[in-house]
């Protein structure tokens, strides 16, 4: 008698001694035919579904002998979600799919429609964690294949959803961009470009999977809910969702009904349902719905009911949560000996076939599973990390080179203001330079030894109204009518594919003056409308960011840029103001209200050969999808070998000394969350004359490098003008031409210094409204005859460790003005180079204070200040 605990050895000989029972049909159908009248599942794909759910079991089964004796490392398995394998064969190999750990049966079901796969051997390396796996390398076991179009994800809680909304957002678009071209495609029906080695249809229907506790996750509801709300206002998102639903979180049942109602209530996706244990059922409901999804375009989600074999892994004691009627039940209901039964009840197979074919099949993958134990691991950290952050500086220059070089044309007409929140300056003097070496104050008087600086920043911006607090979305007028109505024509969505001419040139401007079809401008000077920003004066931060964005989406034409209020407003600080005019509502474009989404949206049509720039409209705000950085766009290229990536560079605006404004909601200043994110770059300018550069760097390496990168902007200083006294536009930095790019470049992770000199004597190494901080304390300190070298990391991550030890050790003394807290900050990574380098001097911190941000006045007791920089360093040179 078979035991109620399904072990290895227990599911083995159930499906063997349930096989053994079987009754051979006495009317036969031939393999052409349907296996029974109700169904289209014809005999050879039933056989072929036998193939790879028999292929997933044994994989299962292999995975716990491995285990058994310390050789394998995974044991999750498919074993009672092996009707997923009707899904895969209900679509097309070349639609792109995002698994979750349950789907052995679809991934073999998939590798039997590429000729030349194996997926045997893929999975098997894969448990062993051998460095020939190969899509992670031995990094993890996950089901991946670029040459099956299917993506790597280790998701356990659906946190890859989001991302699966991007890819289908890419797909849905009715045109294309040749990202390895830079033009166009010429039609909706051509392959998306490959520009990541992919060549999906645009046809192509985007399949993700996950179980049924996840249905209550936050990245689930977040990207069921932007699946809907895209619907509604009518975007093209070709995405099959496909909840695995056996009833279980690893121990914890989910309610009866609950599943079912939860994805039913969805607005804006279509829901079916199929029984996932019945392989015929299983096939029908999902060519049903893969073929809706593929006609219009739209979403729906595939609800299967399925059972769970074996427990939730190798260790999972199932008994102590569930009774042994339970356990039964579901051995009841094993997809596999259902599919046996469909071809025996059929007359298109005998029982002693299928078990000749069961068997032949595990003595395959036993032989397998002998031949990856002795294949080589990974052997040392830098094998490991290789495909994490790939860093071309000599490529990504030259990108930057290249872009600039597309953009020279001939630069004339007037150079009057560009909008209103962003008016440039009248063209005149040009602003002061602060060269490297050369102190800020050289062109003028410092301040007289003692004299009091402002304690923060001033000029700093506020919005003109609350964009959100609390989250309640009341700033929110993006779709204020008197700002949408006069645009409607380039409001996001975009005409649906269809209604696109294969005649539309991209590059043509269409009939009412705007871009054409993808919002590409013909000109430099078309996009700037005639005033150019390198003969417009002297430009705030703010300012500069929108020209080089402007110059960008002239640069990148798969840029698109989107986030909360970027659109119709142009930002809550205006620093996007105008570029959907420029661009139209295909490529600058409102989202919902959701940070996971927004940041789903970005590593989806990353993903998908896009380069996507999305905002996060406060550093507080980002908190909310730090996961989606963290444990999806970061993991991509390392779990992918650089198979895939998900280029995306990530403006935020941030940081504290908002005047005006403020509040732990719009004044953040933590930062450790990014930092410790493996291979993510984080930029911090402090001044326009650096942002330009850097945030060319950023897209460069992005498209070169497929680098996820954070663009932190400080509100503070968005529109500063000046450092020491008024009207002294000490702040401000002409706008670089073209032409002057590729001198002007700035490489990732290196710092850049003012007033250095031999005789300095002390480094203040600082970063974003520090560095305008410290050169005000530096002036005050030169006036008492004391010599800064103040040192701007401008990269947070990576650090530019090398800088910060030269610097460091000309003076021999160093102070670090770090505004983020004290725990947790930028500071505690400078001192922790400092003492791995074996720096012999002395240093000292200047941090904020391990508090949030208070509103009002009381702000300047919890963040640093001019006074206690010029303190700091007094105190280091008496020591």
């Amino acid at each position: 008698m078979l035991s109620s605990v399904t072990t290895p050895q227990d599911l083995d000989e159930r499906f063997r001694s349930e096989l053994a029972g079987l009754v051979a049909a006495t009317v036969i159908r031939d393999l052409d035919e349907p296996v029974r009248d109700d169904t289209a599942l014809t005999g050879a794909q039933a056989r072929a579904l036998f193939d790879a759910q028999s292929t997933s079991r044994h994989l299962d089964l292999a995975a716990r002998w491995l285990r058994s004796f310390e050789a394998g490392y995974y044991t999750i398995g498919s074993s009672g979600h092996e009707g997923n394998a009707a899904v895969a064969a209900a679509l097309r190999p070349t639609d792109p799919a995002l698994l979750h750990y349950r789907s052995g049966g679809f991934y073999c079901m998939r590798a039997g429609q590429v000729a030349g796969s194996d997926p045997v051997r893929d999975v098997l390396r894969g448990v062993v964690a051998s460095a020939r796996e190969p899509i992670a390398g031995g990094r993890h076991k996950v089901f991946g294949h670029a040459d099956l179009h299917v993506i790597p994800t280790t998701s356990t809680i659906a946190s890859h959803l989001p991302r699966a909304v991007g890819v289908a957002y890419a797909l849905g678009r009715g045109r294309r961009v040749n990202t390895a071209s830079g033009r166009p495609a010429p039609a909706a029906r051509d392959l998306v470009p490959p520009a990541n080695g992919h060549g999906w249809p645009a046809d192509a229907v985007v399949v993700c999977s996950f179980g049924d506790a996840s249905v209550n996750h936050a990245a689930a509801t977040a990207a069921l809910n932007t699946a809907g709300w895209c619907d509604h206002v009518g975007i093209k998102l070709p995405l099959l969702f496909l909840c695995e639903d056996n009833g279980l979180g690893i121990s914890v049942r989910s309610p009866d009904g609950w599943v079912a109602a939860t994805l039913q209530s969805r607005p804006g996706v279509r829901y079916y349902a199929a029984d996932g244990c019945d392989s015929a059922a299983a096939y029908d409901r999902a060519a049903e719905a893969a073929a809706w999804v593929r006609r219009y375009r739209r979403p729906a989600v595939l609800h299967l009911t399925t059972v769970r074999l074996m427990g939730h892994a190798g260790a999972d004691a199932e008994m102590a949560y569930r009774s042994p009627a339970d356990i039964a039940a579901d051995l009841a209901r094993d997809p596999l000996v259902r599919t046996a039964r469909l071809l025996v009840d059929a007359g298109m197979a005998t029982p002693a076939e299928l078990m000749a074919r069961y068997d032949e099949l595990g003595w395959e993958v036993r032989r397998v599973a002998e031949e990856v134990l002795g294949e080589p691991k990974l052997a040392n950290a830098s094998e490991i990390t290789a495909p994490l952050a790939p860093r071309r500086p000599v490529r990504v220059s030259r990108a930057v080179s290249d872009a600039a070089t597309q953009l020279i044309d001939e630069e004339d007409g007037d150079v009057a203001s560009i909008g209103d929140d962003l008016e440039f300056t009248p063209a005149g003097a040009a602003a002061p330079r602060m060269a490297a070496g050369e102190p800020p104050w050289a062109l003028g008087e410092p301040p007289a030894a003692g004299q009091p600086g402002a304690a923060a920043p001033d000029g700093a911006g506020s919005p003109d109204e609350p964009a959100r607090e609390d989250g309640d979305g009341s700033g929110d007028d993006s779709t204020a009518p008197a700002e949408v109505a006069a645009d409607d024509e380039d409001e996001w969505p975009e005409p649906a594919a269809e209604e696109v001419p294969e005649s539309v040139d991209a590059t043509t401007p269409a009939p009412n003056g705007r871009p054409g079809g993808t919002g590409h401008p013909p000109t430099r000077a078309a996009a700037f409308n005639g005033r150019l920003p390198e003969r417009a004066g002297p430009l705030t931060l703010a300012q500069t960011i929108n020209a080089t964005l402007t110059d960008a989406m002239l640069a990148y034409p798969q840029m698109i840029l989107f986030g909360e209020d970027v659109a119709a407003k142009g930002g809550v600080y205006g620093v996007t103001k105008g570029l959907r005019d420029r661009f139209g509502g295909t490529r600058i474009f409102d989202t919902l209200l959701d940070e996971t989404s927004i940041l789903g949206l970005g590593l989806g049509a990353g993903l998908a050969g896009m380069l996507p720039v999305p905002e996060i409209q406060y550093l507080a705000y980002l908190h909310n999808a730090e996961d989606q950085l963290r444990g999806e766009a970061a993991t991509m290229q390392f779990f992918s070998q650089g198979a895939f990536h998900n280029p995306m560079v990530v403006r935020v605006a941030g940081l504290a000394y908002q005047l005006g404004f403020g509040g732990h909601f719009h004044n953040d200043n933590a930062l450790a969350v990014l930092r410790d994110i493996p291979g993510l770059v984080v930029a911090a300018p402090a001044r326009a004359e650096d942002a330009a550069p850097m945030l060319r760097t950023c897209l460069a390496s992005a498209v070169v490098d497929g680098s996820v990168c954070v663009f932190l902007e400080p509100i503070a200083l968005y529109h500063t003008r000046d450092l020491h006294s008024e009207n002294d536009n000490w702040w401000l930095s002409d706008y670089a031409p073209p032409s002057e790019w590729s001198a002007l470049h700035v490489p990732i992770g290196r710092a850049r210094a003012y007033a250095s000199g031999p005789n300095d004597d002390l480094t203040i190494i600082t970063f974003g409204n520090g560095v305008r901080l410290s050169l005000r304390a530096a002036a005050r300190l030169a006036g008492e005859g004391i010599a800064c070298r103040v040192v701007d990391l401008r990269w947070l991550a990576p650090l530019p460790v090398g800088d910060i030890i030269k610097h460091a050790s000309d003076t021999g003394r160093v102070l670090v003005v770090d505004e983020t807290r004290r725990s947790g900050g930028v500071g505690e990574g400078i001192i922790a180079a400092l003492v791995d380098a074996g720096y012999v001097g002395v240093a000292r911190r200047v941090a904020a204070v391990d508090s949030f941000v208070p509103l009002g006045p009381a702000a300047s007791h919890v963040l640093v200040s001019e006074e206690q920089i010029v303190q700091g360093a007094r105190s280091l040179l008496a020591r």
